[in-house]
């Protein structure tokens, strides 16, 4: 089985539609959406054209909050996340957006367990500076040989133990300091990390104009900071 994952799309569309038309990302027998494709300026055309693609999904922590803006109250206008999450809410409507918080955590293919952050959460971090006992102790009782994740937005592949921990990096807002959309291939049950160039800082600045995230746009697409730099500031988050 041939899988395309796709992580923390955010309402990319250009960056979405760049990896679909990668030749290396052709004809997948499924499509492995990991979770973070709401919120973002352009949910609706982005959902629109996964709809039309053979998935399966886990859900991020930007599904979940999405659902939970439909009776939640007025967002506080200082907390963009839950800005955003209602932004979102209001392009899709609640009867697109509850569905989104009833997402499973995990989904297994070919014997690669899926999921958004951790098996155990949508919204825990691990980065690539980890210390060795903080990924195992997110990955403890995990069977399975292959763990892919998304979240931090971040490429990474780790040996923890006998587990292999992949981050698939993040197709539309991607902190690897260049923009470029970051995917995975899963050939059978074999990950491999790949990345497709696009006009990114065209995307970022059409994003811009749409949507209250000036940081994490600039951050990723229009002035990319250095990986590193995004990296500590997660691991603090820990």
């Amino acid at each position: 089985m041939n899988v395309l994952a796709l992580y923390d799309i955010h309402g990319n569309i250009d960056a979405l539609e760049a990896v679909l038309a990668d030749p290396r990302a052709a004809d997948p027998d499924v499509v492995l959406v990991g979770g973070d494709v709401v919120p973002g300026p352009f949910a609706r055309a982005t959902l629109d054209r996964l709809a039309a693609l053979d998935t399966r999904w886990v859900r991020g922590n930007g599904e979940r909050e999405v659902a939970e803006a439909v009776d939640g109250p007025e967002p506080d206008p200082n907390d963009l996340a839950r800005v955003t999450a209602k932004l979102t809410l209001d392009e899709l409507g609640a009867e697109a957006a509850r569905p989104l918080g009833e997402l499973p955590l995990t989904v297994e293919l070919d014997g690669v367990l899926y999921c958004h952050a951790t098996p155990r959460s949508d919204a825990e971090m691990v980065t690539r500076i980890s210390a060795p006992e903080r990924y195992a102790e997110v990955l403890r009782g995990v069977d399975r040989q292959v763990v892919v994740a998304g979240h931090t937005h971040q490429q990474h592949d780790v040996m923890v133990g006998t587990v292999r921990f992949l981050n698939a990096g993040s197709v539309g807002l991607p902190y690897e300091g260049d923009g470029a959309a970051r995917w995975l291939w899963v050939a059978d049950g074999v990950p491999e990390l790949r990345r497709t160039e696009y006009d990114s800082l065209a995307a970022g600045r059409r994003m811009l104009a749409a949507w209250p995230d000036a940081r994490s746009l600039n951050a990723s697409l229009v002035e990319p900071v250095e990986p590193i730099v995004v990296t500590e500031i997660f691991e603090g988050l820990i």
